[in-house]
């Protein structure tokens, strides 16, 4: 089970704000989750970013942290999969020190604050870079139809898409979904048992 401190994710968001290519990549990157409507899905909204981008040289890789009983909808991450992108759901916790209220809640013999471990789901994306790059562009590929970014927001507008994802409400529920409930393949880096993955390259 991969462990998340919160120290590494402040510095990671230091890092990207002092960086104007992480920064514009990043941009790049979300641009490409809202035009696939990923945030359609339950919970796809409440991520956030705990590492990436990562670059390599045809990819881009970002890690995102939801609360355990928040796991992303992975009927969002299926969306992607059609633009050869990876997504790789995990087991993990966050760890973050707890708010000394006595002598106890610190480490024996120093003033640091114990750390609380509390568990959540981290989801990796991996993202062609030329996907990016053409979305950016304003033209994307969705369904096999080449599409004009603009046509995409008038036909919002005139309400085509209205029930393009609109479900019945007790599929839509994961309120109650366990980790029971996922399938999980041993991965790479002694995380048996707590990976699963979607598409690959």
């Amino acid at each position: 089970m991969k462990k998340t401190n919160i120290h590494d994710i402040i510095k990671n968001t230091k890092k990207i704000y002092m960086s104007d290519s992480s920064l514009d990549t990043l941009m790049d990157f979300e641009r490409v989750l809202d035009e696939v409507d990923l945030y359609a899905f339950q919970n796809w909204k409440v991520g956030e970013l705990v590492e990436g981008p990562i670059y390599e040289k045809y990819f881009v890789s970002c890690t995102f942290m939801w609360p355990y009983t928040k796991m992303p909808d992975p009927r969002g991450g299926e969306r992607l999969l059609d633009y050869n992108c990876e997504i790789k759901y995990r087991k993990g916790e966050l760890e973050f020190p707890i708010t000394p209220k006595n002598y106890d809640d610190f480490e024996p013999g120093s003033r640091i604050p114990k750390l609380r471990r509390v568990p959540v789901w981290l989801v990796e994306i991996v993202m062609p870079k030329e996907l990016m790059r053409n979305v950016r562009q304003g033209a994307i590929d969705i369904e096999g139809e080449i599409l004009d970014a603009s046509d995409i927001e008038q036909s919002y507008e005139e309400g085509i898409d209205d029930d393009m994802y609109r479900d019945d409400s007790n599929n839509n529920d994961m309120s109650s979904l366990s980790a029971d409930d996922v399938e999980l393949d041993g991965g790479d880096g002694g995380d048996g048992g707590n990976e699963t993955t979607q598409g690959g390259r």
